[in-house]
């Protein structure tokens, strides 16, 4: 079994931020195959079939600086391993909408992720990481991860979560490096300018 989870922060306030498109994105993915997420733990999942595999779709309830506790929580009563496990998370470092899956490293710079690795005690697992882009001179980093899409960033953002979704099954079904092959050369589409 794979567990698959999509890290953000739980709770209305921040649905539809940059910092939970990869919550979106396993949300997504549970929509489309049919499967409730429900309470586990310190996260909502639900198991499905994708291909030949079964998934266990999460996400945690915990805040994105402790998704380490969920994470090891679901592996745990699970007896997986993080070779069992695919992350899903948003990325500063990438252009917006652009997607980069990577057979795992370091944090980053992200918190989620480093809670993760703190956790398990290794970053030797795959990821999908969704492009946010840098926020603009001025604006600190923390406001810009936790501000919502502003209108004419919302096509591409959905567009980045659904790419994500079908990155996820392709990991599932064909293995990451056929899903690198696949996502990691395909450019993000263009931002449309707001209208004068």
């Amino acid at each position: 079994m794979i567990l698959v989870v999509g890290l953000g922060n739980p709770g209305p306030r921040y649905r539809g931020t940059r910092h939970n498109l990869g919550r979106a994105a396993v949300e997504r993915l549970a929509a489309e195959v049919g499967v409730r997420l429900r309470d586990d733990g310190w996260a909502r999942a639900g198991r499905a079939r994708l291909g030949q595999a079964t998934v266990l779709l999460a996400v945690p309830e915990t805040y994105m600086n402790e998704s380490g506790v969920a994470v090891r929580d679901l592996l745990r009563r699970r007896r997986r391993g993080p070779a069992d496990l695919l992350v899903v998370y948003d990325d500063l470092d990438l252009p917006f909408g652009t997607l980069r899956l990577r057979p795992g490293n370091g944090a980053g710079g992200h918190n989620g992720i480093r809670s993760i690795i703190d956790h398990l005690g290794t970053g030797a697992f795959p990821r999908v990481r969704i492009g946010i882009g840098r926020p603009p001179r001025g604006i600190d980093p923390v406001d810009y991860v936790l501000a919502r899409f502003a209108p004419e960033e919302r096509a591409t953002a959905e567009d980045a979560v659904a790419r994500a979704a079908e990155a996820v099954v392709t990991v599932v079904r064909e293995g990451l490096e056929t899903a690198m092959n696949r996502f990691n050369r395909r450019a993000a589409p263009p931002i449309a300018a707001p209208l004068p």
